[in-house]
């Protein structure tokens, strides 16, 4: 017995199929954004020096503890939409994609802090990085990360009491700070440093070890 399928019909089906395909791709997309949390028993004490004692929502308004990333190695960034160091979000993408499998994750933090250059609302921050840059690595909603309004955990990261020798406040969009396994900064990178320049890709290699 033979199947007809006609024209009306086929339109039908094939639009059904890459409907399917693109749902299906949309959540794999969606699940490498969203990394599962470690198992962790019991309440963590909050610590102002460690940054797995931070909550903040990310680029969706969804709650994120940073305790999730606990174990990874991680580079924090202030990100801005409209900075001449924009381009950088291509090769944060690269190099998430690179060491993601090793247990390296970039998380993107964006800030209108310098100059306007991410007036943008959370919606638009997400779209703009998702259709120009196909982000796929974790970004949070905008924060302050340096003046008065300065997110406690940029607070931290930019103390010298707390961060140590990479302290210091954040001098443009584009900061890079290099996390390691047990949540203590080990390197910190100025905005003209690209992503893929050795200094940062053999510092990440080193700290996977």
């Amino acid at each position: 017995m033979s199947i007809h399928i006609y024209p009306s019909g086929l339109l039908y089906w094939m639009a059904w199929m890459c409907c399917l395909g693109f749902l299906g791709c949309r959540a794999e997309m969606q699940l490498d954004h969203e990394l599962a949390p470690p198992k962790t028993s019991g309440v963590r004490e909050f610590d102002p020096n460690s940054i797995y004692s931070f909550k903040l929502k990310d680029i969706d308004g969804r709650p994120i503890a940073l305790s999730r990333y606990e174990g990874k190695v991680l580079l924090v960034v202030n990100v801005a939409s409209e900075c001449r160091f924009t381009d950088q979000y291509a090769n944060l993408q690269r190099l998430y994609m690179k060491y993601r499998d090793q247990g390296f994750v970039v998380l993107g933090f964006p800030a209108n802090n310098f100059g306007n250059q991410e007036p943008g609302t959370d919606a638009e921050i997400k779209e703009f990085t998702a259709h120009q840059f196909n982000i796929m690595f974790p970004l949070f909603s905008k924060i302050s990360v340096k003046g008065k309004n300065i997110h406690p955990l940029y607070q931290c990261l930019t103390t010298p009491e707390t961060n140590g020798e990479f302290g210091g406040p954040i001098t443009w969009n584009f900061n890079k700070f290099l996390i390691n396994r047990n949540g203590k900064t080990i390197a910190r990178f100025p905005s003209e440093i690209d992503p893929l320049d050795p200094q940062i890709t053999e510092a990440i290699e080193a700290a996977l070890r």
